[in-house]
């Protein structure tokens, strides 16, 4: 007896969802999303990363709202460098008399931003490179595995100071420089899945159908690469939050009054024997922030692997 295309009264979603002779491409998709997210859910450290996450996402959504003071104006006669919790100040003031909290609130926007545009520009960047050089082989295979070999050859933020110092300084640039340094770790994941599908039978069936390359490699090829770039960018993200925050703090990132985390931690390390807060702060910002992609990324690789699905 098949499953109905959709639950019936007599069947639970649950049975539904699970059903393993699925009626239609749309009860497949649920089913698979449904289990993953089963397996996703009972890891409890990634529930943590996750619930930490979209906390991070409602602070920069919501920062006018959360924010106590200006974040970039100061009050240098009568609150600088207060302790926590003294005049209204929860995490204190720095030396310019800003609200370190407020400042933290608003820095998440940044944080945010750098992780999204590095995200959006060096995967794609990666998964075209890696899927053409793995399914062309040959001599363009050759070069662009070179080209990348090169590219990790070189220490991340090392390779990032040094474009960002061709750049100039600037939020943009140190975007830029880190999505330049970015892609070639997915470009080598791209390829090795690449390379385990390329002559597999339903790959050459398309072929017999008359597809061309670029057809096979966009629809059959890329879509395969998907859940382990996924993991990849999401393990990712912590590096490149500690990349952006290096940059800050050597003064290469967001320039001055920008509230991003890095920078603050740079102009509070003369403070860090007296008035530890101004740079203990930010610091406890990013580890938890990272901390939290770190727990996401352990989730998702779990729950996307399909050596574990099969367990």
């Amino acid at each position: 007896m098949t499953a109905p295309a959709s639950p019936s009264p007599a069947m639970s979603r649950r049975e539904w969802l699970l059903s393993d002779r699925p009626q239609s491409r749309r009860q497949a998709r649920l089913g698979r999303a449904y289990v993953t997210w089963r397996q996703f859910t009972a890891n409890r450290l990634a529930v943590v990363g996750l619930l930490i996450i979209i906390a991070l996402l409602l602070v920069a959504a919501f920062a006018d709202l959360l924010a106590t003071h200006n974040p970039v104006v100061g009050d240098l006669r009568n609150a600088r460098l207060l302790p926590p919790g003294t005049a209204g100040y929860l995490l204190g003031t720095d030396d310019q008399g800003r609200d370190i909290y407020s400042r933290l609130i608003y820095g998440s926007r940044l944080t945010l931003f750098v992780v999204v545009l590095v995200a959006i520009i060096s995967a794609p960047i990666g998964l075209i490179v890696g899927t053409v050089s793995g399914y062309a082989g040959g001599w363009v295979d050759a070069t662009l595995m070179r080209i990348t070999d090169i590219f990790l050859a070189f220490p991340k933020l090392v390779l990032a100071l040094a474009f960002v110092a061709a750049l100039g300084p600037g939020i943009q640039n140190a975007v830029i420089a880190i999505a330049i340094t970015s892609w070639p770790p997915y470009a080598r994941i791209a390829r090795a899945e690449t390379l385990t599908v390329r002559r597999s039978d339903y790959i050459s069936a398309v072929k017999l159908m008359g597809a061309s390359p670029f057809r096979i490699i966009v629809r059959h090829v890329m879509p395969l690469c998907i859940s382990s770039l996924i993991v990849r960018v999401t393990l990712d993200m912590a590096g490149i939050i500690l990349t952006a925050a290096g940059l800050g703090f050597l003064g290469l990132g967001a320039q001055p009054p920008l509230p991003e985390w890095g920078a603050m931690i740079a102009s509070g390390r003369r403070f860090i024997l007296d008035q530890w807060w101004v740079a203990a702060m930010p610091g406890i910002a990013i580890l938890i922030v990272s901390l939290g992609f770190n727990l996401l990324g352990d989730g998702l690789r779990d729950a996307l692997d399909p050596k574990e699905s099969g367990q």
